[in-house]
């Protein structure tokens, strides 16, 4: 069965720390990219940090300093620890895997596959 099950969310105060988890299914764990993505309310998805199969990661702006996204092969799992968290980081955040060829990392319209979401809520 292919899928992505995202965990780890919650709600923390500003400066707080939150590792998110996304398990990936065998399928679709070895494909090119796996990146998390944010949602707030009223706006589109934005990426965060991706990782390909071979470690090699990129993170947006936003999280550069604060967020390190990692892999465990063993466990078929990419995470996104988050540090020094800001109310604007709040939102639902997902994780999407297989990028289209000629797509680039942080464009959301080209993952095939993307999970349910975990929210993440940072208060001030």
């Amino acid at each position: 069965q292919v899928q992505l099950v995202e965990s780890g969310g919650g709600s923390v105060q500003a400066g707080g720390s939150l590792r998110l988890s996304c398990l990936a299914s065998e399928y679709i764990y070895n494909k090119n990219w796996i990146t998390w993505f944010r949602q707030a309310p009223g706006k589109g998805r934005e990426a965060v940090a991706g990782i390909v199969v071979r470690g090699a990661h990129n993170v947006a702006a936003s999280g550069k300093g604060r967020f390190t996204i990692s892999r465990d092969n063993a466990k078929n799992t990419v995470y996104l620890q988050m540090n020094s968290l800001k109310s604007e980081d709040t939102g639902m955040y997902y994780c999407a895997a297989d990028l289209r060829g000629g797509g680039y990392w942080s464009d959301s319209h080209e993952y095939n596959y993307w999970g349910q979401g975990t929210q993440v809520t940072v208060s001030s």
